[in-house]
């Protein structure tokens, strides 16, 4: 019994203390298409339980031309909300395809209300606060990425043809 316990207060420290800083999460490029342009920037992939927990908790910001975005896999409905993040954001709700479902700009930092659009989505795409107006971002716009299939194939750039050389 004592055994059980301890193993049990040692697991809850542990997961205690990976909600007490900042999770970092690998990158990827991500493709922000509106009906007036379009924008690439750098997401972090929020894909597992811990990852998607923490989100952006624990940081100072999110830099320009930056995001995290979040797979939910199957869909569902995203319960988002803002404990311990200390600045406000900008949220994007996607479906499976990519297409933007909703937005919402502002989003109180530190609050504990739960952020949902009421229906079930495929990935939810955090911005620095502003940039869905910025970016002219609304409803039925495009989010280009790995976790939507959407993302278009890289070409290798062509190297440019050798001039021939003049004959003087």
């Amino acid at each position: 019994m004592k055994y059980s316990l301890l193993i049990s207060a040692i697991a809850m420290s542990g997961a205690a203390f990976a909600q007490t800083e900042a999770v970092y999460m690998p990158t990827s490029d991500l493709i922000i298409e509106t009906s007036e342009a379009e924008f690439q920037i750098t997401a972090e992939v929020a894909d597992d339980p811990n990852e998607i927990a923490t989100g952006v908790m624990f940081r100072d910001g999110i830099e320009p031309d930056h995001g995290m975005i979040f797979e939910f896999a199957p869909p569902r409905e995203a319960n988002m909300y803002m404990r311990n993040v200390s600045f406000p954001i900008d949220m994007v709700f996607i479906d499976t395809d990519g297409t933007v479902l909703a937005t919402v700009s502002h989003v109180q930092a530190q609050s504990e209300r739960r952020i949902n659009p009421g229906f079930n989505v495929a990935g939810v795409l955090e911005l620095p606060d502003g940039a869905v107006i910025e970016y002219g971002l609304k409803p039925g716009d495009m989010i280009r990425h790995d976790l939507f299939g959407n993302m278009p194939e890289t070409t290798e750039p062509v190297e440019p043809a050798e001039e021939p050389a003049s004959e003087n």
